[in-house]
C-alpha cells in the first residue's frame, strides 16, 4: 500500500476518532433530559477505534494515535522511516476533526460552556474530578501501557483472527471508563492536542503531559511485550 495511501487513511481515522469522542463529550454528555454521560462518552471513544478498524485496517493499520505507532515501532511491529509521516497526518487529522467540531459546536448559544471546552485534556484545578499533575501521569502511562499491550496481543499472529477491533475498540471503552474523572483521558497525544490548540490558555500549558506520558506508555509496553514472547506480526488489518 503506498505511503500517502496510508497517511490519508490515518488522517480521515483520526478526524474520526476526534469528532465522534470528543464530540459525544461536547454535544451529548450532558445534553439536557437525556446526556449519554462519562460511560456514552467511553462507548463513543471504542467505537471511534472499532469501526475505523474495519474501514482502514486494512490500509494503514488503523493507529490513529502516535502513541500507538510509537509503542508498535518500540515492538517491532512497525518500520521507523513511516514514524514520523504517521505521526503528522494523525495531528492533523485530529486538528481537522476538532475544527469540524468546533463548527458544529458553536452553532448552539452558550456554546463555549460546552463540558470540559472540546474535551480537552487536563490535571489539578481542569482534571473532571481534580486530580493532581501526579495522579494524571502516573494513570495516563499506564493506561497507554495496557492500550498497547491490548493492541500487540490482540494484532499477533498467534491471536484469534477476526477479533482484534473489537478487544481494542472495547480496550479503549474501558480505559476510559477508568480514566475520564482523572485527565479527561488521553492516551493519545494527536487527540489531545487538537483541543488544546483550540480551546488555547490553560490546556496548551498542560498538553506536554498528555504527550510525555502516553508516549512512556507506549515505549515500555512495546519492550514488555517483546520480553513476554511476543512475535513478529501486523497491525491490525495490515
Amino acid at each position: 500500500m503506498p505511503l500517502s495511501k496510508k497517511l490519508a487513511a490515518e488522517f480521515i481515522g483520526t478526524a474520526w476518532l476526534v469528532l465522534g469522542g470528543c464530540g459525544s463529550a461536547v454535544l451529548a454528555a450532558a445534553f439536557p433530559g437525556m446526556g449519554i454521560g462519562f460511560v456514552g462518552v467511553s462507548i463513543a471513544f471504542g467505537l471511534t477505534v472499532l469501526t475505523m478498524a474495519y474501514a482502514i485496517g486494512h490500509i494503514s493499520g488503523c493507529h490513529l494515535n502516535p502513541a500507538v505507532s510509537i509503542g508498535l515501532w518500540a515492538g517491532k511491529r512497525f518500520p521507523a522511516s513511516e514514524l514520523v509521516p504517521y505521526i503528522v497526518a494523525q495531528v492533523l487529522g485530529a486538528l481537522v476533526g476538532g475544527v469540524v467540531l468546533l463548527l458544529i459546536a458553536s452553532g448552539k448559544p452558550g456554546w463555549f460552556d460546552a463540558p470540559r471546552m472540546l474535551a480537552a485534556n487536563g490535571y489539578g484545578a481542569h482534571s473532571p474530578g481534580g486530580y493532581s499533575m501526579v495522579a494524571g501521569f502516573v494513570s495516563e502511562v499506564v493506561m497507554t501501557l495496557m492500550f498497547l499491550l491490548i493492541i500487540l496481543g490482540a494484532t499477533d499472529g498467534r491471536a484469534p483472527k477476526g477479533f482484534a477491533p473489537i478487544a481494542i475498540g472495547l480496550g479503549l471503552t474501558l480505559i476510559h471508563l477508568i480514566s475520564i474523572p482523572v485527565t479527561n483521558t488521553s492516551v493519545n497525544p494527536a487527540r489531545s492536542t487538537a483541543p488544546a490548540l483550540l480551546a488555547g490558555s490553560w490546556a496548551l500549558g498542560q498538553l506536554w503531559m498528555f504527550w510525555v506520558a502516553p508516549i512512556i506508555g507506549a515505549l515500555a509496553a512495546g519492550g514488555l511485550y517483546s520480553w513476554l514472547g511476543g512475535r513478529g506480526a501486523e497491525v491490525v488489518g495490515d
